[in-house]
């Protein structure tokens, strides 16, 4: 039940609703450290999944938004850099954008779902390994 707890809370911080899931992961793995390898995955896949969920809102939504409501920031980074910038999707605030921002311009879902899956494992692999050194 904790790591559908877990997931759940990773999946809601990906979306655009407010939520963290770095201290229920931080607090699971201070509680089952023999558990870290799965506690990250589950984390990472829920994180993903969230951020997938943002993609197709993007990819549904485009008829709904002009083009002049994407003219931001993150819509100039993704012109420019394409998918790769969705290894930044963990970012706070500028990552959610960045998925729906995916959708909306069609990036292709494959290259999409890898590279978000890389940055959000890498995020919580990095905040695991440096809480496991300063504990």
């Amino acid at each position: 039940m904790a790591l559908l707890g877990l997931f759940v809370a990773s999946f809601l911080a990906a979306t655009l609703l407010p939520g963290g899931s770095e201290a229920l992961l931080l607090l699971m793995v201070e509680q089952q450290p023999q558990q870290i390898v799965l506690l990250v995955i589950v984390a990472s896949v829920g994180n993903s999944f969230g951020s997938i969920s943002s993609y197709g809102l993007g990819y549904v939504g485009r008829v709904k938004f002009s083009q002049a409501q994407f003219s931001s920031r993150s819509a100039k980074l993704i012109e420019r850099f394409g998918h790769w910038v969705l290894l930044l999707s963990w970012l706070p605030l500028i990552g959610d954008i960045l998925c729906v921002m995916a959708g909306y311009f069609k990036l292709a879902i494959a290259p999409s779902v890898i590279l978000i899956t890389i940055g959000k494992t890498l995020r919580y692999i990095l905040l695991v390994y440096g809480f496991m050194l300063l504990r």
